[in-house]
């Protein structure tokens, strides 16, 4: 099973599906949900114990968030969604669980195939994934 660490790095997407009805779902707007699907960004996760950073860039926009593993933190999302959300890592994974305006999103990021395979799911929605490769600081 994986580790917080091996998460770590530097991940360029190579591969999505499903994330513009994804974004549908959470209420992104056409154009907006347009620039998100051809956007190629690239991930970057950094930990320092149970401390950890997650970086979004793209040409589209950059994103960033740091937290502490179990607590609560207010996020602003790339859609500019107010969020309150929590980190954990269980099972191998990084899970982000987002709650806003009585709405919930989760992202679960793994390691799969020397891959990092981000899922991400509205409610009770189905997961929407997108496959990351990994690629040296």
């Amino acid at each position: 099973m994986a580790s917080i660490k091996d998460l770590e790095g530097k991940w360029r997407l190579t591969e999505s599906q499903g994330f513009e009805e994804y974004m549908k779902e959470l209420g992104v707007g056409l154009a907006l949900r347009k620039m998100g699907a051809m956007a190629k960004p690239d991930c970057i996760i950094t930990c320092d114990g149970n401390n950890i950073t997650v970086k979004t860039e793209s040409t589209l926009k950059t994103t960033q968030f740091s937290c502490t593993l179990g607590e609560k933190f207010d996020e602003t999302t790339a859609d500019g969604r107010k969020t309150q959300t929590v980190c954990t890592f269980k099972d191998g994974a990084l899970v982000q669980h987002q709650n806003w305006d009585g709405k919930e999103s989760t992202i679960t990021r793994r390691i799969k195939d020397g891959k990092l395979v981000v899922v991400r799911a509205k409610r009770i929605a189905s997961p929407w994934g997108l496959g990351l490769r990994s690629q040296s600081l």
